[in-house]
């Protein structure tokens, strides 16, 4: 597994002047030497030879130029060997036969297409998700994976579908994370496993989030019937126990302040229409008793 390593490089604005200095000479040396060929002299042909050795010299330096922006950075090889990383922005010159590479260190999105995968308990759901990564170290990013981009996105996908598969959508047991009601577990869990896979490639995950997490089409209707079954008996459970409550409480308030002494019949008739009353979807519509109460 490759390291990064920084590079010194040298200060480009004292080379280029350096380089036009050459350059100068250059011009003055050809010039000299077309001078001196004129007068037949035969250090003319010296000068020429100097003034073309100069220029190719100042062409190869020129090569060795090198702009870095901010949050950008250069890799160096020589002859197939690494070097080192210019992570540094400014304008430096290097030996110009070595061969750089630059990459971007800057934050990017990767936003994961819908993928159709079976949930912990074997129920096909649609999950997607965004993962923000950027390059932490530039030698495993160039030298230990093929394509960094590629293999970002094939372990994001690989990751996404091994997370799907350890949680429940919905339904788990008493006390466990879901993928819907434990999003922020959820979503370390999935920092976790992909820094993890990428770190092999010198790639730091900042954050991955679900964006996306729905059942499968063909299956969709029917927990969506079974949520609102489920939902309707939640209703139920409560609207049952506030009326036992209320009965209970209206039993023992006529009991214990002498309103009225029920036996055991009446007291099973009263709870009877009260639970009717108080569970009723539609609104009761009481008949009045104008006997007497056993009549």
């Amino acid at each position: 597994m490759n390291k990064e390593q920084p590079c010194q490089l040298g200060s480009g604005y004292a080379v280029l002047s350096l380089v036009i200095v050459i350059f100068i000479i250059t011009i003055g040396t050809f010039i000299g030497g077309v001078v001196f060929l004129e007068k037949k002299e035969p250090i003319g042909g010296w000068y020429l030879g100097l003034a073309i050795v100069l220029f190719v010299a100042n062409m190869i330096a020129c090569n060795g130029f090198m702009i870095l922006l901010p949050n950008e950075a250069c890799l160096y090889t020589l002859f197939g060997s690494y070097v080192g990383t210019v992570r540094d922005s400014g304008f430096w010159w290097t030996n110009p036969f070595m061969t750089k590479r630059k990459l971007s260190l800057r934050s990017r999105n990767l936003e994961g297409a819908k993928l159709k995968v079976n949930d912990k308990q074997g129920n096909p759901i649609e999950i997607a998700v965004v993962v923000v990564w950027r390059i932490q170290d530039t030698a495993q990013a160039a030298f230990d994976v093929e394509n960094f981009e590629t293999y970002v996105r094939i372990q994001s996908e690989t990751a996404v579908r091994h997370l799907a598969n350890s949680y429940a959508y919905d339904h788990g047991e008493e006390h466990e994370t879901t993928l819907r009601s434990g999003i922020d577990e959820v979503a370390a869990a999935l920092r976790t496993e992909l820094q993890d896979r990428l770190s092999k490639a010198g790639v730091h995950v900042e954050e991955a989030r679900l964006t996306h997490l729905a059942y499968a089409p063909e299956i969709a209707q029917a927990m969506l019937r079974r949520q609102q079954a489920e939902a309707v008996i939640a209703a139920r459970q409560k609207i049952v126990h506030g009326a036992v409550t209320m009965v209970q409480m209206a039993l023992q308030e006529l009991s214990d302040k002498n309103v009225v002494h029920l036996d055991e019949e009446r007291k099973a008739a009263m709870v009877s229409n009260l639970l009717v009353v108080l569970c009723g979807e539609s609104e009761a519509h009481p008949v009045i008793n104008t006997g007497t109460l056993y009549s």
